[in-house]
């Protein structure tokens, strides 16, 4: 019996899963699949180089996972939200790793990462999760946009930091001014 018709014909349904290429310009839908392995101007670090960077205590991370929002409840109904674990002493500015930001969401961004930073010169590390467009997005932008000289992207995000057992907390999002 010959196999080969019938593997060359499962071969033409399969979708490989490779990582995009890098965008031009901000990734637009689709936040949560497979990453670039670059961004220019960014420095990108692994597991170890994200744990080495976090003891030193020089590196302000930003989480940068969006906020689910609060779904429509019957009156009365017990809404918990489910807690964020993250890594130690980082700011969590949810939404501002989409590649459109309302301009509420850009101040939001650029006034937090201001506090935080002393200068454009200070070290600065975005992750979300494995695979999650929204860090390689964040990264983009504080580059580009904002200036910021020393970035650092983590892919891997929580998902790997939790995989190799590194500390986290409970975390809570900055909160938003009111307009």
């Amino acid at each position: 019996m010959n196999f080969r018709p019938a593997l060359l014909s499962m071969l033409l349904f399969i979708q490989p899963v490779f990582a995009d290429t890098e965008p031009e310009g901000y990734k637009l839908d689709h936040y949560r699949s497979p990453v670039p392995d670059t961004l220019e101007g960014v420095t990108i670090v692994d597991d170890d180089a994200a744990f080495a960077l976090w003891k030193t205590g020089t590196v302000v991370f930003v989480d940068v996972l969006p906020k689910p929002p609060k779904p429509k409840l019957p009156k009365g109904t017990i809404f918990r939200e489910k807690p964020r674990h993250s890594i130690p002493d980082s700011i969590w500015l949810p939404n501002v790793g989409y590649g459109r930001l309302a301009d509420i969401t850009d101040a939001y961004f650029r006034e937090n990462l201001e506090q935080a930073l002393p200068s454009l010169e200070s070290p600065v590390l975005f992750f979300c999760l494995r695979d999650c467009w929204m860090s390689w997005n964040a990264a983009k932008r504080a580059t580009t946009e904002y200036g910021y000289k020393r970035v650092f992207w983590y892919p891997d995000g929580t998902d790997g930091w939790e995989f190799f057992d590194y500390p986290t907390e409970k975390s809570t999002p900055v909160a938003q001014r009111d307009p």
